[in-house]
């Protein structure tokens, strides 16, 4: 199987995505414009600025973030590239191994195996402060990557639906968004602001678009005015969201 139709390079690389389209806290970066297949090799001198959000040219995006996913997976050991919900089950140790949160040392072992490349080139995007910031930039995206390909199937499987349903991308892996965040549980039966049957509503997102509601809204504004797909759609920073993620598309290897 060549890495893009592994399936958990597929995951692998929509986390990534989920990193690079959006930073912490929403705030745009600037970063020097350069080719991404040439990032392995050096750094183009043009002095010309691009923000990495709704501003950057979808294709060249998405080659910058293909290739970045794909320098970093292939360097992951194979029993992470394989990793499944069925292996974690039949492995006490390696379960426990790759529990979530992942340990600092495995994180300091996992990152000292990428290229050298890869931190330069998130560094000159302004994606990372320097290139030893990578562990901290790896961290969420090891961890959600894991927690990705070793869940089990949920108990709102019957309601998956075929595409993203706010960017409606049809041919990317997609993840389960409680419309009423978990955390906040507890108080939205204790002010009866929803009724129990309703905690567990899912929306089908892709990575990008998941990580872009949980930045729009924090959980309590999530779970008491943006509990259905419907009215995150209503939202024009939604609207305009998805009009620009949408075209962000994986070349055909």
């Amino acid at each position: 199987m060549t890495l893009h139709n592994n399936n958990n390079y597929a995951i692998f690389r929509e986390c990534i995505s989920g990193s690079i389209v959006w930073k912490p806290e929403g705030k745009p970066t600037r970063a020097k414009r350069r080719n991404a297949k040439r990032a392995k090799h050096d750094l183009l001198e043009d002095a010309s600025t691009e923000i990495v959000n709704e501003k950057a040219d979808p294709e060249e995006l998405a080659e910058f973030i293909d290739f970045i996913a794909s320098e970093i997976f292939s360097t992951l050991p194979s029993e992470i590239q394989i990793l499944s919900y069925s292996s974690i089950q039949q492995d006490n140790e390696l379960a426990t191994r790759l529990k979530v949160p992942i340990s600092r040392s495995l994180l300091d072992s996992l990152t000292v195996a990428v290229p050298l490349s890869v931190s330069e080139s998130l560094s000159v995007y302004g994606l990372i402060p320097d290139s030893s910031d990578l562990p901290e930039f790896l961290n969420s995206i090891l961890n959600d990557y894991l927690l990705g390909v070793t869940t089990g199937p949920p108990v709102w499987q019957n309601t998956r639906k075929s595409a993203c349903e706010i960017c409606e991308r049809d041919w990317i892996p997609l993840s389960y968004h409680h419309l009423i965040p978990k955390q906040v549980h507890s108080k939205v039966l204790k002010r009866g602001w929803h009724e129990e049957w309703k905690l567990n509503s899912v929306a089908w997102l892709c990575r990008a678009c998941h990580c872009f509601v949980h930045r729009m809204a924090s959980n309590e504004d999530l779970a008491r005015n943006w509990y259905t797909v419907d009215r995150i759609l209503e939202r024009e920073d939604v609207q305009e969201w998805a009009r620009w993620v949408g075209r962000v598309r994986w070349k055909a290897k």
